[in-house]
């Protein structure tokens, strides 16, 4: 029985007079914020903006550093270096961390967003430069990623000294060998099936596959995208799926 999981959620992803979730209602549901820098969404004022909500909210606030395609949301695949991978995760996290400074907050972790997440969960050369930039933005670096973590990427922080932080994910679904099942188009999450998820993940430490088979994962939070059209119903319902078991939200630290 897990007595204790973080909540994190993708925030700052807003553009000028485009806006993306309900960040200032899903900010009073989590525990952890993953902020875009910029580069696949986001603007200075939204980042600022979104901090300065998190820090009323006492929520403790990751870059969430993406491919320059704002186009493409960061979804879209580029051929990059190592060089391009290193610079990119250090230019987008810097500017979040003095968005972070000047709000006297400190940078909690590190979260790959997209197309990028993709090719580093593969490239052992492309994970071993992110590994490099994190470690060196932070006395205490941590990076969030999808459970299992086994792939490149994590695989290369802990190599670093890295602390990996597994996430599942109740409003998505998996496939039998663990991987997610990405959506493509967001729609209404089913609430019971969330919640179902999350408390059989602190009940037993595993997930239901789309083939009704249960695979064990290495979790310590819960994403739960904001973008979704019933976002907020489903951060309540599971906050109180996580309290009738006895698992209280709480932020990881070090």
């Amino acid at each position: 029985m897990i007595k204790s999981m973080d909540i994190n959620c993708d925030m700052g992803e807003s553009f000028g007079n485009w806006n993306m979730g309900n960040d200032y209602a899903m900010m009073g549901q989590i525990t952890t914020a993953n902020v875009a820098c910029g580069f696949h969404a986001g603007d200075p004022l939204t980042m600022l903006d979104t901090i300065a909500k998190a820090k009323t909210d006492n929520v403790l606030v990751g870059s969430h550093p993406g491919l320059p395609d704002l186009m493409g949301f960061g979804r879209r695949a580029m051929n990059i270096s190592a060089e391009d991978a290193y610079a990119y995760t250090i230019y987008q996290t810097g500017a979040l961390q003095a968005a972070l400074k000047v709000n006297g907050m400190t940078l909690h972790h590190v979260k790959p967003h997209g197309a990028f997440y993709s090719v580093l969960k593969t490239d052992e050369t492309l994970a071993a430069a992110v590994a490099d930039a994190i470690s060196q933005l932070s006395d205490k670096p941590m990076l969030y990623w999808p459970a299992p973590t086994d792939a490149a990427m994590p695989s290369a922080a802990r190599k670093k000294g890295i602390r990996v932080v597994g996430e599942i994910y109740p409003d998505l679904h998996y496939a039998p060998d663990g991987a997610l099942i990405i959506q493509r188009e967001k729609h209404e999450t089913d609430i019971s099936f969330a919640t179902a998820q999350v408390t059989r993940y602190i009940e037993t430490g595993q997930v239901q596959a789309v083939d009704g088979s249960l695979i064990t994962l290495d979790a310590e939070s819960l994403c739960i995208h904001g973008d979704g059209p019933n976002a907020v119903e489903v951060s309540v319902a599971i906050h109180k799926a996580m309290k009738k078991v006895g698992c209280n939200a709480s932020a990881i630290t070090h």
